[in-house]
């Protein structure tokens, strides 16, 4: 579960990311959602553009997409999703630590 800094964090750096994959009205098949995985494992952060022909609702897409790749949705604005998935071998982003509640 990311923190709000660390969301505030990947969303800083979404905003620069070209969109790597449209999707369109074949909607989040099962050979998108493979590409977009293996993008995910390469690069950690991956802006997706949803567009106005896909029928399945932004959000639906986003939480398919996050739960087949394992990764966290970051931000839906307007047809845009950024997803994140940390690389379990060699992390390319390093996230803010999380405050100890503890402390």
């Amino acid at each position: 579960m990311l923190t709000t800094k660390q969301r505030a964090y990947l969303k800083s750096l979404a905003h620069n990311l070209d969109c790597a994959f449209q999707i369109g009205k074949n909607g989040v098949t099962p050979e998108l959602t493979q590409a977009v995985d293996d993008y995910i494992k390469a690069n950690e952060l991956i802006k997706i553009n949803v567009l106005n022909s896909c029928e399945t609702d932004i959000k639906d897409v986003a939480e398919m997409l996050g739960g087949r790749t394992h990764s966290e949705v970051v931000q839906i604005i307007g047809k845009k999703l950024v997803l994140y998935s940390p690389s379990k071998t060699k992390p390319v982003i390093e996230l803010p630590k999380a405050k100890n509640k503890n402390a």
